[in-house]
């Protein structure tokens, strides 16, 4: 299964399904805010509509109580209304005509208003005057609480509700104070109002309700066919009527009238599933497109990498062969530039290298030809040192053999060729003082100190040794007194390993030991006719060898007449090498 989707894994595919991914998310996102922006926007919009509608009802359920009340006051104003109760006030009876009269304009009023569907005229006494009749159904009807509110309203209209004998009307109860009696109380009017009066709204078109509720949350109309109590939904924002959630708008008249305006949530956003599906089908469209451009820009980027990777395929078949130019992107153009130059040099040095390669070989069959073999050399010095011995020349012969080990340990070559015991250096060294005696005599001595422990220790080879030479040459060379070169080396701590080579010969001006630092600090060659040469040799081989290891350390001191000393710090080293350097 891996196998056969590893095919599919191509830098075309990959640009493609990210530029698919990337395009998928962004147009996503887009779409989810865009719905959730559009959703919001036509569900406030609808709520601004419905509040809108709420505050115009409101303001009719206002105009609508004015107008009732303007028609009760007109009443209540009446000249012959106002002479009738001011002699009930002042005790003078009433004729049974001149009720009748009062009747007829009381009528005669109702009829050119709107509104109000009868009036009942009581006195003080809440004797009824009107309607002039012994209808039990009109007697009784008022009580004391409308009483005590109507005195407490003095004069003003006064809102009852719901007509105890008569749901389909609502009652509202008024004084009637006399204009030339200094406004006492006459009696009082009781208006019956039909519930119809204040259907303010239809709500068919987006199945609202709507419930209207009195100064004392009674409700006056509502269309909703079934039961609901308003008390219970006057500090809720929604409400569930039948399995469905409606949306619920409050507004208060200056009256005290109260309108709950109840709209199914699903008809605000009734619009919002064409968008929806316009914005989603847009999405899809534009998924299509940017696959298509995406499939055509990933084949444009990667058919000349495919071009120049089928072109360098072609190197297991022998030279390199060169790609031909492509118009494509200057980084393509670079990349394929670079290789035509990279291939055409290849080729130049595979020829030359082939050329060469033929050059060294008859080189070396002539090398080998001229070549004295080491065996021969040592084998020689062997030869020497035994006649030497049988002639009594013991001195002599040693220095032979001292010179057949300095040989073998130089020119030898092994596995491990860079890299040796600190205790065969040291036995380099001995065998090369034992060398320089011959010449200086007694004017040189050492001193050789190698603890046991560290005998075993890797450092490069031959690293040691330039520096005694160096005392020898400059420090026993340069007087005529005896020089004492002693080599130590001890373990410090932190496992680093310190080598010492001092003498007590000439020494080196202060001048001139100033530029040998310096020549050392900076890399440069110290003098150009070739003293110092071993200093500046050891210290790059310190860098080379020990460039990756802990911090070594490479100091010298010296003194006009007190002699010389250097000092090595290195990492100590045991055993096999793992982590250095080879000599390429």
């Amino acid at each position: 299964m891996l196998k056969k989707l590893s095919k599919w894994n191509t830098l075309r595919n990959q640009i493609l399904v990210v530029f698919l991914v990337v395009m998928v998310v962004v147009l996503s996102i887009v779409t989810a805010v865009t719905l959730r922006q559009v959703s919001d926007l036509i569900q406030k919009n609808a709520e601004n509509q419905i509040r809108q509608t709420a505050v115009e009802a409101s303001g009719r359920i206002d105009s609508l109580f004015e107008q009732l009340d303007t028609v009760t006051k007109f009443i209540l104003t009446n000249q012959t209304i106002q002479d009738q109760f001011e002699r009930e006030y002042k005790n003078k009876p009433v004729s049974f005509s001149e009720l009748q009269k009062l009747g007829h304009i009381v009528n005669n009023i109702l009829i050119n208003s709107k509104g109000v569907y009868s009036v009942e005229l009581y006195t003080k006494d809440l004797k009824q005057l009107l309607p002039v009749s012994n209808d039990p159904y009109m007697f009784d009807r008022i009580h004391p609480e409308w009483v005590r509110e109507a005195d407490q309203a003095k004069g003003n209209l006064v809102w009852i509700g719901k007509d105890p004998k008569n749901p389909d009307y609502c009652l509202a109860i008024r004084r009637i104070n006399l204009i030339n009696q200094d406004f006492n109380n006459a009696g009082y009017m009781i208006s019956r109002v039909n519930n119809d009066y204040f259907s303010v709204m239809n709500a068919d078109e987006l199945d609202q309700y709507t419930i209207l509720l009195d100064q004392k949350l009674e409700p006056i109309f509502s269309n909703y066919p079934g039961k609901i109590n308003p008390l219970t939904l006057k500090n809720k924002s929604t409400t569930q009527i039948q399995d469905e959630t409606y949306m619920v708008t409050k507004q208060s008249s200056k009256d005290g009238f109260v309108i709950l305006i109840l709209t199914p949530i699903q008809s605000l956003t009734k619009g919002l599933s064409g968008i929806r599906l316009g914005i989603i089908l847009a999405g899809l469209a534009g998924i299509a497109i940017y696959f298509i451009l995406s499939l055509f820009l990933s084949n444009f980027i990667t058919k000349p990498i495919i071009t120049l990777t089928n072109t360098m395929r072609l190197a297991n078949e022998g030279l390199l062969a060169t790609n031909p130019k492509t118009i494509t992107v200057n980084e393509i153009k670079e990349l394929n530039s670079t290789y035509n130059q990279l291939a055409k040099e290849t080729n130049h040095l595979i020829k030359m290298v082939y050329q060469k390669e033929i050059i060294r070989s008859l080189n070396e069959l002539k090398a080998l030809q001229a070549q004295i073999n080491p065996h021969f050399l040592y084998n020689t010095l062997d030869s020497l040192r035994w006649s030497l011995e049988e002639k009594g020349e013991e001195e002599l012969a040693d220095v032979v053999v001292a010179m057949s080990n300095l040989f073998r340990y130089t020119i030898s070559k092994n596995s491990d060729d860079d890299w040796v015991a600190l205790a065969d250096e040291f036995n380099h060294i001995e065998n090369y003082l034992d060398i320089i005696k011959f010449r200086f005599g007694d004017r040189i001595k050492w001193a050789l100190s190698l603890p046991d422990t560290l005998q075993t220790v890797k450092i490069p080879k031959l690293l040691i040794q330039p520096l005694v030479e160096n005392a020898v040459l400059h420090g026993s060379g340069n007087q005529l007194n005896p020089c004492t070169i002693s080599v130590s080396a001890t373990q410090v701590s932190d496992g680093q390993l310190k080598i010492i080579v001092q003498d007590d010969g000439a020494g080196i001006e202060e001048n001139q030991l100033q530029a040998i630092k310096e020549a050392l600090d900076t890399g440069s060659k110290i003098s150009e006719n070739g003293k110092g040469m071993a200093l500046y040799n050891v210290k790059k081989r310190l860098d080379f060898y020990y460039s990756d290891q802990a911090e070594n350390i490479f100091m010298i001191e010296s003194k006009r007449n007190m002699g010389t000393k250097v000092t090595i710090e290195i990492p100590i080293l045991r055993g096999e090498l793992s982590c250095t350097k080879k000599r390429s």
